[in-house]
């Protein structure tokens, strides 16, 4: 997967379960650049996140 790519995924993951979240770039603000975040939702992004690392590095791995 490409880093675009990349980006592009983890963001549309954020987005579904941090509902304030805009993008990963920074808008040099502190009220725009941290956000609260509840602890569930993080938690399954971070899960989401997961998942799609582990399922790439199997399509990786099956390249080889």
């Amino acid at each position: 997967m490409t880093e675009k790519k990349l980006r592009k995924e983890l963001t549309r993951i954020v987005k579904e379960n941090i509902v304030t979240f805009e993008t990963f770039e920074q808008k040099m603000s502190d009220s725009l650049d941290f956000i609260d975040v509840s602890v569930w939702g993080l938690e399954t992004a971070m899960k989401k996140a997961y998942e799609l690392g582990l399922s790439e590095g199997k399509k990786e791995g099956n390249k080889k």
